[in-house]
């Protein structure tokens, strides 16, 4: 006998019975086995900084636009919300069903599977692109009018749009290509990428706009066709990333075959997360439609203060894409409870970024507003939008965050859900608001409303557990794993 009082051949025979632990590269250990809160602000560092770059470039597109006249400004504030659905649908809905499903097949050491789902993800960028540009090269015209565009504002929106979404297919490729890479954790190579075109495509856009040096004058199409050059290079430098063999995952076209469960796991994240980000941006649209009965200034003040809370998507996506790929590869290795303790220090982060950025444009809306026209009466809108919205962005910022990780445990119900309450009580309220108040003010109220319903769902779905339920089996090999964070 041993001094455990074990014989050694029961220990033998226990020792050969013990489950392996999977082995991992050290990337995904740090996302199974670091400290919680250390990785994830170590991940969304990089994250941050290239979601900013981003939309930096929307930004400085919007200041340049507004120096050609308060028609224009409002031409692109109608395309903005299609843009952002786009954007969302792309980066953060579809890209972060991408995610999810590579980060938990490389917690589950599926790695072969998570190479396939690269290709998989392609596929589903081409198709998502292709739909988006027919669908707004046809039906724009329409849209815009719904949304109470009209005359020369209505032909810039019509001009914009038109270039922008016939080259939808780039943004589905870069951002499906970046979400890819995020999934197996490495946030700095999609930063780096973005930052790099960022530096070239600021001085670009304002070039093509007004035609400097050898550049033609293209006017409110110029910042458009300086995004897309900006999509196609940075398309091109991430997926030879991904054919070098330098990544975890490896982007391979050979000996490769199309695998409908491989499609169903992105899918099963990507389309309700899809669906929820439509939500979102009819949200948006509907109240550009209540603003319109006021005005194009008005809803140029609207578009611009709004641009705020669309400044607000990309900041959480910062701490969301390090979210999806640490709750996602915790969940394949059986960790629920490392994974939720993610999920709230995440979402903690995200709340109190975003309260201090609503608060200060509470306080001072004029900062924000009059970097992109003078107009009073876009002033004004823009001024109640902010007073009003802006103290609730905490709750936004809560809301998103918990969405995100909710993309990484593959449980999305509950965000559908919360989104659709957020879209019933800004689109009715609003109604009502305006019809009642017959102000612009009464229409914001519902927003601030909705924005709160929101966040306060995702929270309270979160804690009651609804992320583990018996859908998500655990095989004896990730049982067996350590509990510990």
């Amino acid at each position: 006998m041993t001094l455990t009082g074990v014989a050694p051949s029961q220990s033998a025979s226990a020792a050969a019975k013990a489950p392996e632990r999977p082995r991992y590269d050290l990337r995904t250990r740090a996302l199974i086995d670091g400290p919680i809160a250390v990785t994830l602000i170590r991940l969304a560092t990089p994250n941050m900084l290239v979601m900013l770059a981003q939309t930096s470039v929307g930004l400085v597109e919007t200041y340049f636009v507004g120096k050609l006249g308060t028609d224009p400004l409002a031409g692109v504030a109608l395309v903005f919300p299609i843009v952002m659905l786009m954007q969302m649908m792309s980066a953060g809905a579809m890209g972060g069903g991408i995610s999810s499903a590579i980060a938990r097949a490389l917690g589950a050491g599926r790695g072969a599977d998570a190479d396939a789902l690269a290709l998989h993800a392609l596929v589903i960028a081409l198709v998502f692109g292709v739909t988006f540009m027919v669908v707004l090269l046809l039906g724009g015209r329409w849209l815009y009018i719904a949304m109470g565009g009209s005359g020369a504002s209505l032909a810039a929106a019509l001009t914009y749009s038109h270039v922008i979404f016939t080259g939808a297919i780039l943004v589905w490729l870069f951002n499906s290509l970046a979400n890819v890479i995020r999934g197996s954790g490495n946030m700095m190579v999609p930063a780096l990428v973005t930052c790099a075109g960022v530096v070239v495509l600021i001085p670009l856009s304002p070039c093509l706009i007004f035609g400097l040096g050898p550049l033609p004058r293209l006017g409110v199409a110029g910042g458009a066709v300086a995004v897309l050059i900006y999509y196609a290079a940075g398309s091109v430098m991430l997926a030879l990333y991904l054919r070098s063999g330098r990544s975890v995952v490896r982007l391979g076209l050979r000996g490769l075959r199309l695998r409908w469960p491989l499609f169903r796991d992105i899918l099963r994240v990507g389309a309700v997360a899809a669906l929820i980000t439509a939500q979102t941006n009819l949200t948006i649209a509907v109240a550009t439609g209540l603003v319109g009965a006021f005005g194009p200034a008005a809803i140029a003040g609207y578009g611009t203060g709004s641009r705020l809370e669309y400044l607000l998507i990309p900041l959480v996506f910062g701490l969301g894409g390090p979210l999806v790929a640490m709750v996602g590869t915790n969940i394949g290795a059986g960790r629920s409870d490392r994974a939720l303790r993610v999920a709230w220090i995440g979402a903690a982060i995200a709340a109190g970024l975003c309260e201090l950025i609503g608060l200060c444009a509470a306080a001072a809306p004029h900062a924000w507003l009059s970097l992109f026209d003078s107009d009073p009466a876009m002033l004004d809108a823009g001024s109640r939008y902010l007073h009003v919205v802006g103290p609730v962005y905490g709750l936004f910022g809560l809301g998103m965050a918990l969405y995100f990780a909710s993309q990484g445990a593959g449980r999305l119900l509950w965000p559908l859900l919360a989104n659709l309450a957020r879209l019933l009580i800004a689109a009715d309220g609003g109604w009502l608001g305006l019809h009642w108040s017959g102000s612009l003010t009464g229409v914001f109220v519902a927003m601030a409303v909705a924005l709160a319903a929101f966040g306060l769902i995702n929270a309270a779905a979160v804690a009651a557990g609804v992320w583990f339920t018996p859908r998500i089996p655990r095989t004896p090999a990730v049982a067996a794993l350590p509990r510990s964070s």
